[in-house]
């Protein structure tokens, strides 16, 4: 038996964007986009990861806990794990988290440019996969076992998993700003075809949460 692919607490804004624009070493989420990220940051589970460990535990912090349960491998894209663009450069970068990030299992990084595997504290490994996301995913899924693999964005990313029919759950928090710009997460995305289905809407202290899942197959 092999575990789910599925999206988690992937925050976006009322109108839609995923990040702000003109992502940086300054803006990690672009301009504004940690706006969209204000309902997770006061949970118990973000932070027992980064803060004293004396977090909310109402309804944002119940999807935030079943959002890091489970896993077993993640797949980000190259913007969730560095700033910089093209070949990689022997810079010291070793993604935004400092040297114990919270996935703790192992992370497939989409790129078009190859790079050295390479573990840091508490066991999260980072791979580096250029043949594209079904090989990512093939990885991924050997790498997780039982276990489910989280696609974890960006936007561009989450889009490509969902047009090849390869995610099973989503869950969305909306959060209530608007950005006006940025990396837009819906666009170009007809999920009825794709067979998704909105399973649930949940108001939450911070965000509203919408749960997606796939109910039949795709709509050639």
């Amino acid at each position: 038996m092999t575990g789910k692919v599925r999206v988690s607490s992937y925050a976006i804004s009322v109108d839609g964007f995923g990040a702000g624009p003109d992502q940086s070493l300054q803006n990690p989420l672009g301009v504004g986009g940690e706006q969209l990220h204000k309902w997770f940051f006061p949970t118990r589970t973000f932070q027992e990861m980064y803060g004293d460990g004396r977090g909310s535990t109402g309804v944002d912090d119940g999807f935030a806990a079943r959002g890091m349960a489970g896993i077993g491998a993640w797949i980000l894209g190259r913007n969730m794990f560095a700033h910089s663009r093209g070949d990689w450069i022997d810079d010291g970068w070793r993604g935004w988290w400092g040297e114990e990030p919270p996935y703790r299992c192992e992370v497939f990084i989409l790129t078009h440019y190859p790079r050295v595997s390479f573990e840091m504290a508490g066991g999260t490994v980072f791979h580096f996969v250029t043949e594209g996301i079904e090989v990512a995913l093939e990885r991924a899924r050997k790498a997780a076992g039982d276990l489910d693999v989280r696609i974890g964005g960006g936007a561009e990313t989450i889009r490509q998993y969902l047009n090849a029919g390869l995610i099973d759950e989503l869950h969305i928090a909306v959060s209530p700003v608007m950005l006006g710009q940025g990396e837009p997460f819906w666009a170009g995305l007809d999920l009825p075809a794709l067979g998704y289905t909105i399973l649930d809407s949940t108001p939450g202290e911070g965000a509203t949460h919408l749960r997606i899942a796939r109910s039949r197959e795709r709509v050639s």
